[in-house]
Parts: structure tokens; sequence; C-alpha cells
């Protein structure tokens, strides 16, 4: 930034101001150099010249090559301006599951072989989050040598360009760097919380609205609700319906419940019936009942199912695996007479009854324990769920160990 560059005659035709990329072109690498003019007008447009119209030379000087053609930076926000958009900004470092703040950006040139002729190409290497790069931030504008002699004092803390994700924080501009889905899809939905949580409330929003529906769901089951509640604020009815439908129904009234009546309705109107009338029915009891803790996704069969009607019900459970752990089996009326852990399918012949596998010991409460019983039972017995009942004994659902865990860390 500041460098001299300088025309075929090897006077002085502006100096660096700004780095621009077109991501919708190549986000890997620089498109063009921003130049402040010597005798610019006021008001005039900065000067862009893109990076194949430029040289070096012997002495490693900016020189424009003799056919390069200046153009006026267009006024559209199609260019990322490394320093405007990237410096003291916040983004999304995904390997190490954390938001941090760019202080420098490393750029590398390649083929720069002026003997050759070979176009120029100024690749974007990588990005600086720790006091080496803070360190020449302070230090600018002073000589180069002693700047990095006492920057070099400083390990490196830096974050590959291919693994940086930057976050727009003004919806109305174009997203510049897009957010690679697979990486965030890849990462546990807590720590997708956890970046929300971090990010400035822009970024947040800007983040969310990123995440596809079924990670969007799973990331803000993990948050609290005074977020929960920020988050789809800007986002109409049908966009929240949606995600709302992706997420557990428990977690789904959980957060309905805290939401204006007149907000909660326009949601649960949008909603799928099936799923709609799910979370309405959870919606009717209290949050610290253990029928405001349980979730109706749950795999229940007939007391004559056998180990491959259970395989086959799991291959068609919607909901989400990892928190099936056992399958209840139920008479003609509905109630609980056994379960079966998952792990006994895995040691039995396809045609054998469930009824003749090692049976686990049936534990259940009422739809109305209160959220110590529940906390009691799991621990008495350490159980990794529990089955609820309604006052007739049918099963209506199933608390989970996690919402457990989120109990007691509310301290309820």
């Amino acid at each position: 930034m500041g460098s001299a560059v300088i025309d075929a005659h090897g006077a002085t035709f502006g100096h660096v101001r700004e780095i621009a990329v077109a991501p919708s072109v190549d986000s890997a690498h620089v498109h063009g150099i921003v130049l402040k003019r010597p005798l610019a007008k006021r008001g005039e447009r900065p000067t862009l010249v893109p990076v194949t119209h430029l040289q070096l030379t012997s002495s490693g000087a900016l020189q424009l090559r003799e056919t390069a053609q200046p153009e006026p930076l267009p006024e559209d926000e199609s260019f990322l301006l490394l320093e405007r958009d990237l410096l003291d900004q916040q983004i999304i470092d995904v390997h190490g599951h954390k938001v941090v703040r760019v202080n420098d950006v490393d750029l590398v040139w390649e083929n720069c072989q002026p003997e050759n002729g070979l176009d120029l190409a100024l690749r974007i290497c990588e990005v600086e989050v720790g006091m080496r790069g803070a360190v020449r931030r302070l230090l600018k504008g002073l000589p180069e040598k002693p700047v990095h002699r006492i920057a070099g004092r400083f390990s490196a803390n830096v974050i590959p360009w291919d693994f940086v994700d930057l976050i727009d924080r003004d919806p109305a501009r174009r997203v510049k760097l897009n957010i690679e889905q697979d990486r965030l899809s890849a990462m546990h939905p807590s720590d997708i919380a956890d970046i929300l949580e971090e990010l400035a409330p822009a970024e947040r929003q800007a983040l969310f609205e990123s995440l596809d529906e079924e990670v969007a769901a799973e990331a803000l089951e993990e948050i609290k609700p005074k977020m929960q509640q920020s988050l789809i604020e800007s986002l109409d009815s049908e966009e929240v319906a949606a995600i709302v439908e992706e997420m557990d129904p428990g977690a789904a009234a959980d957060l309905l419940a805290e939401l204006p009546d007149e907000r909660s309705e326009a949601i649960l109107e949008e909603m799928d019936p099936e799923e709609r009338q799910e979370v309405e029915d959870l919606l009717e009891f209290s949050g610290d009942s253990a029928a405001g803790r349980m979730t109706t996704e749950y795999i229940a069969l007939p007391e004559t199912a056998t180990v491959a009607n259970a395989i086959n019900a799991l291959r068609d459970f919607e909901g989400d695996l990892e928190t099936i752990t056992d399958i209840y089996l139920l008479d003609e009326d509905g109630h609980i007479t056994g379960l079966t852990p998952i792990v006994q399918l895995l040691l039995a012949n396809s045609d054998a009854a469930l009824t003749a596998l090692p049976e686990g010991h049936l534990v259940s409460c009422n739809v109305d324990a209160n959220g110590r019983k529940v906390a009691e039972l799991f621990d008495k017995y350490n159980l990794r769920s529990l089955p609820v009942v309604d006052h007739d004994r049918r099963l209506v659902g199933v608390v989970h160990a996690e919402q457990v865990i989120a109990l007691l860390r509310a301290g309820r």
C-alpha cells in the first residue's frame, strides 16, 4: 500500500491506494491495483489498473505496460477491496471454529519473470490474525526494513486464504466471497452457534441467513432464546417456518413459545400441517415439565415387530438418528410394553422377534413430571432416553439425555 507505480517512461503515474479482487471471476487472485493519481481532481474516481497491465522492472518497481489502459474504478460493488472490506473485519476460521479479526493480508507475485514477458499474477496467500500483522499495521509509513525487523520478533498467526470465509456485513451489497456451505455443514451445530454468538450483530445475521435451512435449524437449537429471536426477527414467517420445520419438534416449540402470540401463529400458519400439529401439541405443555422437554421424534413398533421391521423403521426415520438409542414396543392401545436397545439389532437375525431379544430396563415418567424428577430418573437409572406417557399410560414422546444436560446447565 502506498507504493509508486510508474508509467512506460519512468514517471510516477500514481500510488497504490487499494487492492481490488473480483470474487465472481477469481477470488484467489487480485484483479487490479487501485491508484491515487498525483493530479487527480476533487471527486474524480480512483484509477483501476488490471494486474495484467503491469510489469515488474529489474529493480522490482511496478510499471504500466505500454498497452495498459487504466480506467476509473466502477461505482458498483462488484469488487472486494482488501483494505476497506477485509482489514479489521471479523472472519470465520472454519478450522479453528472461531471468529478472528484480520490485521494484514499477505500477497505473493506469481510468474514475475520480466525477461520472458510473462503476465503477472498477484495471489492472495493468507491473512494474518496475530500480533505480527498488527505490529506491521501500527508501524505503517515507517521504513520497510525496520518494520519487518520489529514485526519479525512476533510469531506468525495466519490463516490460508483458501480457508477464509468473509461475511458481508451489509445485506444490501453483493456477497463478495461466498461462505462455503460444505465447510459449515461439516461443523458441529454447537460450533456454528459459538461462532454466531461471537460475531457482531450485522455479521451474525449475514452468516445465519447464508446457512441452508437444515444447518440453520440445527444451529438455532444450540443458541440461547434471546439470540434466537434476534436472528429470526428480520425473516418473514415463511422463511422462519421452513427453518422451524427442520428443527426437533420440542426445540421448535420452545422457540415459538418465546415469541409473541401473533408472530408464533403466523409462523405456524406457514408450516406443513402435520409438523404444525406436532409443535402445537407440545406448546400446550409447561416448558419445565417432561412433556415440555420431550421430542415426538422416536421409533415405536408393535409387539409383533421383527428385527427387519426395526431396521426398516430406522431407514425411514426422518429425525436425528444419532438420538435414537432404543426401539419402543407398544401394545394395541399404545401402551409401552418393552424397549429394545439399538445395539441388540446388530447381534440378531433379521427374522427374530424384538420381544425375543434382551430388553433394556423400562423406566418412564408422566407428562406432568417436573424437570427435577426427570433429571433424578436419568441419574438413578443411568438413562440415555426416557419415554414420556400421558395419563392413560400411552407413549407420547421421549426425553433425551441432551435435553436433561441443557436443563441442568440452565440451573432449573
